[in-house]
């Protein structure tokens, strides 16, 4: 029995591990919830300054709530039952099944609020006509579908998961040593097809936002003259009036749902693998290397997957310059922003003053030149005015006119 229970404790981390760990999520936990909340607050900022439209914003912030409800539910709990007490449970049945729903439901709004966000910039870019068709409370609708979805995934777990004990194939020992909040085994078949549709809904959300930033970089990058529009069936949805400004506002969203692609890439394959080592094979059927294996993998998973909700508000600070300069300055408590209009008016004066200054001398040299020629008409129109005799005016010579010595002299009369 001692050799048994030596046994589990040696697939423990060890402690110089633990207290690693414990830093590390530490960190990230302080991370997060700061990083997240700023995020809030700037993008509020930023909508009501003119900088983002508010269906971006509302997307943003279902996105920081999510984030942020998955690094709380998540992290004390996994610090806990993962790190320093794998093989022991101290909560209840019903706090093991609501832990679970609970965290399910947000990890996979997280998800699917990517999902519509990137689907609300799809049709903005791609389908400009048909996303002001169907404006309204199209955001709205996108962001309560994407909750909704995200409960209904998670739900079985209220039933399929709880508190059990694990005797691995190889070992007999007492099964409260390995008594921990997991799938049941009564629930087995919910709980795989639980797991399974989870892991297909990630690669459908993974593939469709791929898919959609590529169609809206071919978009962006395709030339907008008049004979060259037809040339992809894409281009003619983009008005040619379109300013620069809202181009780069595109431009920086689809960068960032690059990035959170890579980054969901990277950060949740690993915990999807560990999830998926619980639904391949039932857990009367795991050896001990099999369990091993589990419990290695288990906080080197939880972090990658616990850092995807500290990276996106970093992916926010990359692919916007604004972003990030409200967000360091939010930081330094003293963010002020001018409205958006107000900011490209002074930059528009700001550019003609720059113009008009930018080369002085051949300035000045053409107001002498024009002031030079203003003054010669002047003079020329002023001589030939004087050249001209006016109709009223006498010669200044005494000698008669021609009319006057024509005319006969008057003589007295004789009587």
């Amino acid at each position: 029995m001692i050799n048994v229970q030596r046994d589990w404790k040696s697939l423990e981390p060890s402690h110089e591990v633990k207290i690693f760990l414990t830093v590390l999520y530490s960190l990230i936990l302080i991370l997060g919830i700061l990083g997240n909340s700023v995020t809030i607050h700037v993008s509020q900022r930023l909508q009501r300054s003119g900088y983002l439209q508010k269906t971006v914003t509302d997307h943003m912030l279902s996105l920081a709530c999510s984030d942020l409800l998955v690094l709380l539910i998540g992290m004390p709990v996994e610090l806990y039952s993962a790190i320093w007490f794998p093989f022991s449970s101290s909560s209840g049945d019903a706090a093991c099944r609501i832990y679970s729903f609970l965290f399910e439901a947000c990890s996979y709004a997280t998800v699917l609020n990517i999902a519509s966000l990137s689907f609300e910039r799809y049709l903005a870019i791609c389908h400009p006509f048909r996303y002001k068709a169907l404006s309204g409370r199209r955001s709205t609708a996108l962001l309560l579908g994407a909750w909704i979805c995200s409960v209904l995934v998670a739900l079985p777990l209220l039933v399929a998961t709880g508190t059990e004990g694990l005797a691995p194939e190889g070992r007999q020992g007492p099964a409260q040593n390995l008594t921990f909040c997991t799938n049941l085994s009564q629930h087995w078949v919910m709980y795989r097809t639980s797991i399974f549709i989870a892991f297909a809904l990630y690669l459908i959300v993974l593939s469709a936002v791929a898919f959609m930033c590529r169609a809206m970089i071919a978009v962006l990058r395709a030339r907008m003259g008049p004979n060259e529009s037809g040339a992809s069936g894409a281009a003619h949805s983009i008005p040619k009036h379109e300013s620069a400004r809202l181009k780069a506002a595109r431009k920086q969203t689809i960068l960032f749902l690059v990035l959170i692609v890579c980054a969901l890439l990277v950060c949740w394959m690993p915990n999807q693998i560990r999830r998926l080592m619980t639904a391949a094979v039932p857990k009367s059927a795991w050896t001990v290397s099999y369990l091993r294996s589990y419990v290695k993998l288990h906080p080197v998973a939880d972090s990658f997957f616990y850092l995807s909700s500290v990276l996106n508000p970093l992916l926010y600070n990359l692919s916007s310059r604004q972003f990030r300069s409200a967000f360091r300055q939010t930081l330094l408590c003293r963010l002020s922003l001018q409205h958006a209009n107000k900011r490209a008016l002074e930059s528009s004066l700001a550019s003609k003053s720059s113009r008009n200054t930018s080369r002085p001398l051949q300035h000045r040299s053409l107001g002498r030149i024009r002031a030079v020629t203003a003054d010669r008409s002047i003079d020329s129109s002023s001589a030939e005015r004087q050249s001209l005799p006016k109709p009223t005016d006498r010669p200044l010579t005494s000698e008669p006119q021609e009319d006057e010595i024509s005319q006969p002299t008057a003589l007295p009369d004789p009587n």
